[in-house]
C-alpha cells in the first residue's frame, strides 16, 4: 500500500478470547485511519461430511449458526462502543466444504478488504482448542495482508 491506511478491515471472530483480542486491534488500525471492520464468522460446516449413522446434522449445524450468532453479536456491541463503522457476516454458506480458512479469505475478499486480522488461537466447533491451524491455512491462502493476533497462552 502507498502510504494509506487500511480502510477495510476484515476480522474473523469466533466468540474466543483471542478472537476478542483480533477483534481489538481491528479497531485500533480503524481507528487510525478511519477504516470500516467487517467482523466474519464462517460456520464449520466439516462435522456434515461425515456420515456417523443415527445423527441428525442439522442440529449440529444449527447449533454453530446460533454460536455464530451470538459471537457476532457481541463483536457487533464492542463495535459499536468503539465508535468505529463496522458490518457483520454470517458464513453459513462456505466458499469450500470444511475449510474454513478458505471461507474467511474468500469472505474478505468479496467483501473488499484490504487487511485480514485473525487470532493465533480460537474455537472451531464447540469449545475445542485449535492450535493455530485455522490461522496458519489463512496466512497460506491469503492474497492480502493478514495481521495475526497472539492469544492467551491458555485460550478459551
Amino acid at each position: 500500500m502507498s502510504g494509506k491506511a487500511y480502510s477495510k478491515i476484515a476480522v474473523a471472530v469466533d466468540g474466543s478470547s483471542t478472537s476478542d483480542l483480533a477483534l481489538q486491534e481491528a479497531i485500533r488500525v480503524a481507528s487510525g485511519g478511519g477504516g470500516t471492520i467487517l467482523a466474519l464468522y464462517v460456520v464449520d460446516n466439516g462435522v456434515m461430511l461425515f456420515d456417523a449413522g443415527f445423527y441428525d446434522p442439522t442440529q449440529i449445524e444449527r447449533a454453530y449458526v446460533d454460536s455464530g450468532k451470538k459471537a457476532l453479536e457481541s463483536a457487533g456491541q464492542l463495535l459499536g462502543n468503539a465508535g468505529v463503522a463496522f458490518e457483520t457476516r454470517l458464513v453459513t454458506e462456505p466458499a469450500v466444504i470444511g475449510d474454513i480458512a478458505g471461507s474467511i479469505n474468500a469472505a474478505a475478499s468479496e467483501w473488499g478488504a484490504d487487511l485480514l486480522v485473525i487470532g493465533t488461537h480460537g474455537r472451531r466447533g464447540v469449545r475445542r482448542l485449535v492450535l493455530g491451524s485455522v490461522a496458519e491455512a489463512v496466512i497460506r491462502q491469503s492474497t492480502m495482508p493478514v495481521l495475526l493476533v497472539r492469544g492467551e497462552a491458555a485460550a478459551d
